[in-house]
């Protein structure tokens, strides 16, 4: 597995991560823990070192399954975890100092580790300053708690006005060829800092692997079932992406997913997609992605094709959307 520094962090990672909300969280029926357990060690010794977490994610059991599974293995590993929601009235935010303390000392417990590698605020809270926010992210360092601060869903105004405070190692929002509002003035912001990048959902949820259509079932309980861009019709609507992905592939010798993922890894060498899968096979499919080297002319020709397709359908429900990119 190669690997990757985000941005000029000094925190180098597997050029791809692992994103495991969905073994504990969102996507029903949920795996077995066990099951879970042998794919997070699978995925190490695949190369993977950068896991991705949070208090929400079950809640709490996320975490809980990553500290059991990586403890014996933590000092080959990247874990990244996050606060900022109120866990108890999700999908409220909270990221006032003392809130930020708890809910690092809980996570340090619940992962079984004495420091939390990269410490993300999961989404901007607007009545607490984001200087107050990185101020306290600050003393958690100066304190040997947390080696690296982050950033979910931030405009570029916020991460400049963060990084001012204690410097940004990396900036998570969601990206892929159905969702690029991070182009121009955030990842050139992130350019200019010298911040990482770390995409979530870069392969649509599932939606842009190529195995899923209008007719495929969602569980009531599934995140997805209340995604607009997850209703029947905005599926169907969307499918001349996939039918992008599986062209190129075919052409390449790759599968969608592995297009998908290769075409973000092509973009900035300081982008690290983190594609959450529950599936050995699946895992050892993103992973080839690494190894899926597109030319400029490769990228120039999908990029072209994607915008010429509009995309149909917000990503998320307007309450859950206006908590993005504030």
């Amino acid at each position: 597995m190669k690997t990757r520094e985000l941005g000029r962090s000094g925190l180098h990672v597997s050029a791809l991560g692992l994103g495991c909300m969905g073994m504990t969280h969102a996507y029903f029926p949920l795996p077995d823990r066990g099951q879970m357990a042998s794919l997070l060690h699978a995925a190490v010794d695949r190369g993977v070192t950068f896991f991705d977490t949070a208090e929400v994610y079950g809640p709490n059991t996320n975490e809980e399954l990553l500290g059991e599974a990586l403890a014996p293995l933590r000092e080959r590993v990247v874990i990244a975890t996050k606060f900022g929601f109120k866990v108890e009235a999700m999908p409220d935010v909270d990221s006032r100092p003392e809130r930020i303390r708890q809910v690092c000392d809980a996570s340090l417990k619940r992962l079984r580790t004495d420091v939390i590698d990269l410490f993300y605020q999961h989404r901007p809270d607007p009545q607490v300053p984001i200087e107050d926010v990185a101020g306290t992210v600050k003393d958690l360092i100066a304190q040997g708690k947390v080696r690296h601060f982050g950033l979910s869903e931030a405009n570029a105004e916020t991460i400049r006005r963060a990084h001012a405070v204690q410097p940004v190692a990396a900036l998570q929002s969601e990206y892929s060829l159905w969702t690029r509002d991070v182009e121009g003035g955030i990842l050139d912001t992130l350019e200019e800092l010298g911040i990482g990048f770390v995409p979530f959902s870069p392969l649509g949820r599932g939606y842009l692997t190529g195995k899923m259509d209008e007719t495929t079932p969602l569980e009531a309980r599934d995140f997805r079932a209340g995604l607009p861009r997850f209703t029947a019709e905005a599926r169907q609507a969307n499918a001349a992406l996939v039918e992008l992905l599986e062209a190129t592939g075919q052409r390449l010798g790759a599968t969608p997913a592995q297009v998908a993922l290769a075409w973000l890894l092509a973009r900035k060498p300081w982008i690290v997609p983190i594609p959450g899968t529950t599936k050995l096979h699946r895992l050892e499919e993103n992973i080839g992605a690494t190894e899926l080297a597109l030319s400029a002319d490769d990228v120039k020709r999908i990029d072209e094709a994607a915008a010429a397709i509009p995309v149909q359908g917000a990503r998320y429900p307007e309450q859950l959307q206006k908590m993005a990119n504030r």
